[in-house]
């Protein structure tokens, strides 16, 4: 196998990202939403990008478990075309190096998506700040400032273990996961997010308007 470094260089595309905004009427930019498990971080997410679609914005929903399917998937799931070599070099889990991996190809994705002039809203709980500040770096240095939006998603612990829609909390509890944010591993909150939603005082609907409220206010050309 040859390791040698390819002879890899930038090339400049002919459409710019400001023709690419100009046709779609407004900027692009990252909403990362980030919190516990069973915060809320998907619904709110979903709730964003249905408003923002209706009213004729473009853009796109990167999820945690739905990115687990494919870019980011466990050797589990990739043994199913793969063989094990391939699978438990590139397959993902839950340790701390996997999931630094898993936020820097969901960084590396939503840039592309901010250079193609959309809205990329991701939902991850991505729960280590090193992770997410090196997102916003990449993102801003390839963009401009401004590019990303970090929502923290606050909810209390045992109001997300009550909830438990994946039976996940139950299962850490018991021993059976390893390596789960809040339990056996720890959630570093946002010290200075753009947006701090605080689930308990309002409707998912609610919070979602104010997330809107937020893009359109920053996206607008």
């Amino acid at each position: 196998m040859d390791d040698a470094i390819p002879n890899v260089v930038w090339h400049h595309q002919t459409v710019s990202r400001s023709a690419r905004e100009l046709h779609h009427g407004h900027r692009g930019c990252v909403v990362w939403f980030t919190g516990l498990s069973g915060s809320g971080k998907s619904t709110i997410a979903n709730e964003v990008d249905a408003i923002l679609h209706c009213r004729g914005t473009h853009t796109f929903l990167l999820d945690g478990d739905n990115i687990r399917h494919g870019l980011c998937a466990g050797p589990n799931i990739l043994n199913e075309e793969y063989d094990t070599a391939f699978s438990d070099r590139f397959g993902l889990g839950f340790g701390p190096l996997d999931r630094e991996e898993n936020i820097r190809r969901i960084g590396c994705v939503a840039e592309l998506f901010v250079s193609a002039g959309l809205i990329a809203l991701t939902a991850f709980v991505s729960p280590y700040r090193r992770d997410r500040n090196r997102v916003r770096q990449r993102v801003e240095t390839q963009g401009r400032p401004g590019d990303f939006i970090e929502v923290f998603v606050d909810a209390p612990l045992d109001v997300c273990e009550a909830r438990d829609p994946k039976g996940l909390y139950k299962l850490a509890r018991a021993g059976k996961i390893a390596n789960f944010t809040g339990i056996s591993d720890p959630y570093e909150a946002p010290e200075n997010p753009e947006i701090h939603l605080k689930i308990e005082k309002q409707t998912p609907t609610e919070l979602a308007e104010i997330v809107v409220a937020q893009i359109e206010l920053r996206c607008k050309l």
